[in-house]
Parts: C-alpha cells; sequence; structure tokens
C-alpha cells in the first residue's frame, strides 16, 4: 500500500467546517462500528449518511449473534445512540466529492477536513427486468440463503437463471428445502451444470420467465412465457452487485480484475490515510461481517494516527534540542 501523505492546498484549509481525526462516511454496521471503536480510543470523529441502506426492504436481519431476528433500522437506531454517547457527530448527507488532504464535501452543505477516512457506502443491487422482481424484493423475492433460508425451508423455492453464478445459487439452496426449481430464463446451461441440478434432486422449469405471480400480497409462483405458473412460495435470484465506490476510485484507489477496490485485511486502500470497509470493497460480507470489518479498520486507523503522532513528536522534541 502507499506511503505517501495526501496533503492538500494550503488555501483549502479556509473553506473547512470541522476538522477531525477520522471522518466515516456510511453509517451502517461496518461505518458505525469502526465510529464506536474509533470513539473509544478518544478520537474525534464525524459519520455521514445518506439514509439509503442496502437492507431497508429487509423486515429482519438473521444471523448475528445477540441480534438474531433484529430489524436493520432498530439495529442502525441502537448504533447511533451507541455512537452519539461517545461524541461521534452523525452529519445527515451525501458526500459528493473527497479532495486531497482529506477535504470531504458535503452536497450543499459543510466542508470536513480528516486526517484518515473510512469509506463505509455500500453496493446496489442490480435486479433483471422481471416484473414482480423489484416490488417483492426482500420480502420474498430474496438473495441470500445464509439470511433468509431458514425463514422458507422446506417450502417450494424457486431460483432464477438471471446471473452466471444462479447455478451454483440453486445448488447451495437445496441445502434447506427438498423442492427447489432452476429457472434456466435465457441462461444457456451446460451438460455439467444439467447433471449437478439432476444430482441435488433440482427440477428445471423449461422457458423464458414472464413474470412472478402474486395473490393476497404473497407470491405464489412464476409464470414462463408460454403461460405455464410454477407454484412457489420464495423465489431466490442472484443480483448483479455493484460497490458504490465513486469517492474511493475519484481517490485513485486500485482496484482488482474484477473491478473491486483492493484492501488489506484491516480494510486500507492503496492511498495513504483511507480504508474501505464492508459491502463497498466486500460484496460477500454480511451485517455482522460488515461491523468486523469496521472494528478492524478502526484499531489499525488508531495505530496508524498514533504511529503519525509520535513521528510529529519526536521531530518537535529534535527541533527544540537542536535550537
Amino acid at each position: 500500500m502507499s506511503d505517501n501523505k495526501n496533503d492538500a492546498p494550503n488555501d483549502s484549509v479556509d473553506s473547512v467546517d470541522s476538522v477531525y481525526d477520522v471522518v466515516v462516511i456510511g453509517a451502517g454496521a461496518a461505518g458505525m462500528n469502526a465510529a464506536l471503536v474509533l470513539a473509544r480510543a478518544c478520537r474525534r470523529v464525524a459519520v455521514v449518511d445518506s439514509g439509503e441502506p442496502r437492507n431497508a426492504p429487509a423486515a429482519h436481519m438473521q444471523g448475528f449473534l445477540s441480534r438474531d431476528g433484529m430489524p436493520p433500522s432498530a439495529l442502525l437506531a441502537v448504533g447511533r445512540a451507541e455512537v452519539a454517547a461517545y461524541g461521534v457527530e452523525v452529519i445527515e448527507g451525501r458526500v459528493e466529492d473527497i479532495a486531497p488532504g482529506y477535504f470531504v464535501h458535503l452536497a450543499g452543505g459543510p466542508v470536513l477536513r480528516a486526517r484518515r477516512v473510512v469509506v463505509a457506502t455500500g453496493l446496489r443491487d442490480e435486479l433483471p427486468e422481471i416484473p414482480g422482481v423489484r416490488e417483492r424484493w426482500g420480502r420474498d423475492l430474496l438473495h441470500c440463503p445464509y439470511c433468509h433460508g431458514y425463514e422458507v425451508r422446506n417450502q417450494p423455492i424457486g431460483v432464477l437463471g438471471t446471473h452466471p453464478g444462479a447455478v451454483e445459487h440453486a445448488l447451495l439452496l437445496r441445502q434447506w428445502s427438498a423442492d427447489v426449481v432452476f429457472f434456466p430464463h435465457t441462461l444457456d446451461l451446460s451438460g455439467d451444470e444439467r447433471q449437478r441440478l439432476a444430482a441435488r434432486e433440482i427440477r428445471i422449469a423449461e422457458g423464458v420467465i414472464k413474470q412472478l405471480v402474486v395473490a393476497d400480497d404473497r407470491l405464489s409462483g412464476v409464470e414462463l412465457s408460454q403461460g405455464q405458473v410454477v407454484p412457489r412460495s420464495a423465489v431466490f435470484v442472484f443480483p448483479r452487485m455493484v460497490p458504490h465506490d465513486a469517492l474511493l476510485t475519484g481517490l485513485g484507489c486500485e482496484r482488482d480484475e474484477n473491478g473491486w477496490v483492493i484492501t488489506d485485511r484491516t480494510g486500507r486502500t492503496s492511498e495513504f490515510g483511507v480504508w474501505a470497509v464492508g459491502n463497498v470493497a466486500d460484496s460477500r460480507a454480511q451485517v455482522v461481517t460488515a461491523a468486523g470489518m469496521g472494528s478492524a479498520a478502526a484499531i489499525a486507523i488508531n495505530h496508524d494516527l498514533v504511529q503519525e503522532e509520535v513521528e510529529r513528536a519526536a521531530e518537535d522534541r529534535r527541533t527544540a534540542d537542536a535550537s
């Protein structure tokens, strides 16, 4: 990772409203846990959030010890109260740009100066353009088996073949139900894929999907273009996941061959002073994972700041001794 400090021109300082040790962008589990740990290290921290969490459509979150079944909104509310008790400033707004320095520009609002920056802006799920998909998203049109599989266990499950990873998705979901139907849609299945699905006793419903069928505000089936309706009570889809990484790429953070920003185990990017945590850096991170990523980043950042402060104090001492 780069060691070059990113200093801003002096005239930028005149427009700064507040100066912080760390500015965290994004108030999900990753960003808020980073803020919590940093505040407990007696750092001055601000969190900027636009109020658009990825898991907003979900009624509950699962797999988080002591928080299993808790609504995502409730977790965020508790998190805000916890960080506020340590003096963290939570600012409602959208970050337009991070200038070298680091000067965090909010849309129509203040400019915040930070010694370090944590980007926890998440990702967006691009859903297939099939009628009913967007309306049922997060309800009975689902993505993560580990998040929602238990709640629909032993039910008739469908898997939409709208992504190259859909076959693996179906093979995994067979763990939760003996009645899984795979809908290839426009996906061209190989002979090997068909054999693997058959080996797991997953039925293939040939044909292009026309729409999801809903009755009494509940999913009841998947309709194919030829008119056949395959009854299903839950359907899984593998969305295309696109990270909200414009702030990171704007700073010049390096990306891997798949286009995701490269980080080390603590979330440190290739740019000095910039960390990326949560889904913006790892599409597979669940809420509990993202919280852990935030904690790891916070500890690394505090050590980084301490090292900088020690070096500065030592330099000041040498200057004083010399004079």
